[in-house]
């Protein structure tokens, strides 16, 4: 084991009691990811978005850092979020409070990962490829 910090931390983000409207307003949805990317402190590169019929939108924020996004169920006044970020400035616990604000979340859960712990101090380490992915 070495003592190198994690590579970034991951967020993944239950929203309950959203505004069912806001949940289903794309341009809503996509505003709400930017604004996010900057409360938390990271670089947008790039939205995109697709609204369901007969509701429901997927978004995705490509950030310097990593990735947002967000997965919304309007009819069970639900939303789904993942922020992913890397290096020491951005926040996406900051990104996710946001969110959960911007779509009006009467209960916001986190649940914070570190990722790349114990990572080899080497970048000449690999994985062997004939081991099976799943066992």
């Amino acid at each position: 084991m070495n003592d190198l910090p994690p590579v970034g931390k991951h967020c993944l983000v239950e929203l309950h009691g959203c505004d069912p409207a806001l949940l289903d307003d794309l341009d809503h949805v996509r505003r709400t990811l930017a604004d996010a990317a900057q409360h938390g402190m990271s670089t947008l590169l790039n939205v995109t978005c697709h609204r369901f019929e007969p509701q429901g939108v997927t978004a995705l924020a490509l950030l310097a850092e990593s990735h947002l996004s967000i997965h919304t169920w309007p009819e069970h006044g639900y939303a789904a979020v993942d922020a992913f970020t890397c290096g020491t400035t951005a926040d996406p616990v900051r990104c996710c409070r946001y969110i959960g604000e911007a779509l009006g979340a009467t209960r916001v859960e986190v649940r914070t990962i570190a990722r790349g712990v114990d990572l080899p101090a080497s970048a000449d380490a690999s994985v062997d490829p004939s081991t099976p992915a799943v066992a």
